[in-house]
């Protein structure tokens, strides 16, 4: 991934600036977004990929840009300079991960809350990634199969 600092606007004590990313995958798709980060805030204001994105795509395109975006910009979340940081926390990968999923999903499903909110909250992953990641830990055994329906 390559990101490239486009412009930047200065206004009394704070700025805007703009972002430009480009994505590269090995099929030879490809994928360029213009990002703007200005008052604590980020967003994506162009994208454009060939071959175009499907819409569960789009929806994860900020998991792709996000880590590259915190070091391009070197802000924190609460928008001071500082340390490029992650806007989610950070959750461990493979089996510990899976694990504390299930952790997750059946504390929510005792305290009656809605178990796939309860992980997205937790992992700070959109709802297509948790259910991946639910799905996984069903697999793993750390969860009951789910109910066949009717």
């Amino acid at each position: 991934m390559s990101v490239h600092p486009a412009w930047e606007v200065r206004e009394n004590e704070g700025a805007t600036r703009w972002f430009e990313f480009r994505l590269a995958f090995a099929d030879g798709a490809r994928v360029d977004a213009l990002a703007v980060v200005g008052g604590g805030c980020v967003c994506v204001e162009e994208v454009r990929s060939q071959p175009a994105l499907c819409l569960d795509d789009l929806a994860v395109l900020a998991d792709w840009i996000e880590e590259a975006m915190a070091e391009a910009c070197g802000e924190g979340p609460d928008g001071r300079e500082g340390e490029g940081r992650r806007a989610r926390p950070a959750w461990p990968r493979g089996a510990e991960g899976r694990r504390r999923v299930a952790q997750e999903y059946r504390a929510a499903q005792r305290d009656g809350a809605d178990p796939i909110l309860a992980v997205m909250g937790a992992t700070g992953h959109s709802r297509r990634t948790c259910l991946r990641l639910i799905g996984q830990a069903r697999d793993e055994g750390l969860l009951s199969p789910r109910r066949a329906r009717p």
